[in-house]
């Protein structure tokens, strides 16, 4: 057997073997298994379908041939189905190509104002925005852990976790989608600051996190230093007047998330848990992976006008990737949550870098 063909036989038991467990009634008692279980069998399933449907097409062109011997009639059949088995083919081989195993997670993505000051502040905000209309387009659900908000409305730093409702239809989770945003956002424009309408320049850093589950990160409680204070910004019943802000300190790695948008101390502590598990578990693979890769080495090494990987200028309405050299002429559309277009272009590229036994499309 090829390669290609003993990965498909260990797949296809793999999907028997998730079916099997899907109908057990015990699996159902714990929520989070059911999850795992069920996100893998989703992903399984376009692999499934199209092996299936490349077999029975198959079968198809083998009776055709046969009746075409006999009945001339039988040749455009026969012929117009052996068209369709090279996309099937190349279909097949595409689903079998290693993939990454985050695919199928939610994410939690950070958003930092960098270079340009209270201009950098807002367009984080605008970015903000963005995400948050395309998630609402995906029907994905959003939920907003920690921001620190300006006087202007902007934003010096904002985390959000994006999930999806149910299981995903196409066997990717939210992962897939938006895990090529994470780097340097560069923006060009006149700032609502700028009295002399001169275009200037900022930049905002975008790091993009799988967002783990308790079972895959172990924290032991004796590696936290976990402070509290007063909850400062803009106002608000409680803002100021209770010690409900959490700050909490991994000392191993030094990591540190403070969380105070909720009023309970308890709420700030279960989401800035959850910002620090994604934070350890993206650490950790990138560790895993430095050897052999610099894909998921740092997204943001500085937010810094010219480590960018896109830009935005808005008298010119334009966005470009300078990664696969996108551009387009929609930017107010694409701030408006359309991001289809740039992601399908990014996802193509990352295709297209597998096919050619790169391990996926570099990210800066």
């Amino acid at each position: 057997m090829t390669t290609q063909a003993v990965r498909l036989d260990e797949l296809l038991q793999e999907y028997a073997e998730l079916e099997r467990k899907l109908t057990d009634p015990s699996l159902h008692t714990d929520a989070a298994a059911a999850r795992r279980v069920g996100r893998r069998y989703a992903a399984l399933t376009p692999v499934v379908t199209t092996a299936r449907e490349l077999e029975q097409a198959r079968a198809d062109l083998t009776v055709a041939q046969e009746l075409a011997a006999e009945d001339p009639a039988f040749a455009a059949e026969a012929e117009e189905i052996a068209k369709r088995l090279p996309r099937l083919e190349e279909r097949l081989a595409e689903l079998l190509l290693p993939r990454d195993p985050n695919d199928l997670k939610d994410v939690i993505l950070e958003i930092k104002a960098g270079e340009g000051g209270e201009e950098s502040a807002l367009f984080a905000g605008d970015l903000l925005r963005m995400y948050l209309r395309y998630a609402e387009r995906r029907g994905w659900q959003a939920e907003i852990l920690s921001a620190t908000e300006t006087d202007l409305g902007g934003y010096k730093d904002v985390a959000v976790a994006i999930k999806l409702k149910g299981m995903p239809s196409d066997g990717n989770g939210v992962w897939a989608r938006l895990k090529f945003e994470g780097g340097v956002h560069r923006v060009q424009r006149v700032p609502v600051t700028e009295s002399q309408g001169r275009i200037h320049t900022s930049a905002v850093g975008v790091l993009v996190m799988p967002e783990a589950e308790e079972v895959e990160v172990k924290i032991d409680p004796s590696d936290l230093r976990i402070d509290v204070f007063r909850s400062s910004g803009p106002g608000g019943q409680s803002v100021n007047t209770t010690d409900s802000a959490v700050r909490i300190t991994h000392l191993p790695t030094g990591i540190t998330v403070s969380c105070q948008n909720e009023k309970s101390q308890l709420q700030n502590r279960e989401q800035a848990m959850r910002i620090l598990r994604a934070r350890l578990l993206a650490l950790a693979q990138q560790e895993a992976e430095a050897a052999a890769s610099d894909a998921r080495r740092s997204q943001v090494r500085t937010v810094d006008r010219s480590e960018r990987i896109r830009t935005y200028n808005f008298p010119q309405n334009r966005i470009t990737d300078h990664r696969i050299g996108y551009t387009a002429y929609n930017l107010d559309q694409v701030l408006a949550g359309e991001l289809d277009a740039v992601l399908d272009a990014l996802a193509e590229a990352d295709r297209a870098a597998r096919l050619a036994g790169q391990e996926q499309l570099t990210r800066r």
